[in-house]
């Protein structure tokens, strides 16, 4: 992209398989096999093919009509310290932090223009209809067949963080992801201007790796709650965001991200009624790592909370805010 300096090639890299999602939907069975390798080895692949371009452009420049917005204005939409996702944070909100970013809950755009989590600025709440490009009446009608969850698109903002000295210091601390039912996809991510900054600690590996962003692929990886499902057969990776490396660290860093989340009410636990090879794979775990005892909704809302700089009271508040295989050494 012009203006926009290359991607470096002296900082280390992963190797990351990528999936083709055409022949995903042809329903090819070698690339659904290579889906399955990849996710059971990487939990991180590369997509191509999606087709997305022209939603996700159109979420970047929602996004940037939000945060174009007076400070004041946009706090008015915050999304406090309850647990509660949706919503607006502003630059420092969580720990550690150099973010913005909104979150538009997917019940809410399937209810528009009814209200189910919260209200968003007027031009979310003007875009959901044409982003979505759908007849009048679709929204209300798929609604009623869905139930509530936590699946949410991201948009995310970084500022500007040029010099060497910014190189290990996380934009976004390292984690797991919560997300993923067992049928669907997982978190999504799309980088525009194909600035990097993602790093991930494959499982197994100590030392962090970027991402390199590849022009007109999205980034796929495994949530935490396909990895309980899946009573750890498929693995959530730890991963962070650090700012851009070399001088793509002068310029202004937006991504989008999308994370497909289980119902509300589903209890996470290992579904070994269903599989006999879940049930042969939990047996290599401690007793119980399977069974968390938290609804979807109840996990979410701990991690959410606790990522809150104002919920902050020591270690253990810090680790509830951390997904299943949180390491405490991973910054």
């Amino acid at each position: 992209m012009p203006g926009v300096p290359a991607f470096p090639d002296n900082v280390p890299i992963h190797s990351l398989p990528t999936i083709d999602f055409e022949l995903l939907k042809e329903g090819s069975q070698a690339e659904i096999d290579r889906l399955w390798e990849a996710a059971i080895t990487h939990s991180f692949w590369y997509i191509k093919n999606h087709g997305a371009e022209q939603e996700v452009q159109a979420m970047f420049d929602l996004g940037a009509k939000t945060f174009g917005l007076p400070l004041e204005e946009k706090l008015k939409y915050e999304q406090g310290d309850t647990g509660r996702s949706f919503g607006y944070k502003k630059i420092g909100g969580n720990a550690p932090d150099m973010t913005e970013f909104l979150n538009i809950a997917k019940d809410d755009v399937l209810a528009f223009p009814q209200v189910v989590h919260r209200t968003y600025p007027p031009m979310v709440t003007a875009a959901i209809p044409s982003i979505l490009g759908l007849p009048e009446g679709t929204l209300e009608e798929l609604h009623a067949r869905g139930l509530p969850s936590g699946s949410e698109p991201r948009i995310i903002r970084s500022p500007p963080m040029p010099g060497k000295d910014t190189a290990n210091r996380p934009v976004i601390g390292a984690h797991t992801d919560f997300g993923s039912l067992v049928r669907d996809l997982l978190t999504l991510r799309f980088c525009t201007t194909f600035l990097g900054g993602l790093q991930v600690l494959l499982p197994g590996e100590t030392q962090w790796r970027y991402v390199k962003p590849i022009p007109g692929h999205a980034i796929c990886d495994i949530g935490d709650a396909l990895a309980v499902f899946s009573g750890g057969i498929l693995k959530s990776s730890i991963h962070r965001v650090v700012p851009p490396p070399g001088a793509q660290g002068e310029h202004e860093r937006w991504s989008l991200v999308f994370f497909t989340r289980p119902n509300n009410t589903q209890v996470l636990r290992a579904l070994v009624e269903d599989n006999p090879l879940i049930a042969e794979s939990i047996k290599q775990y401690p007793q119980g790592k399977f069974e968390t005892g938290f609804t979807a909704a109840e996990w979410y809302a701990r991690r959410t909370k606790y990522q809150r700089l104002g919920n902050r009271a020591g270690p253990q508040s810090w680790a509830a805010s951390r997904g299943t295989e949180h390491d405490p050494a991973a910054r």
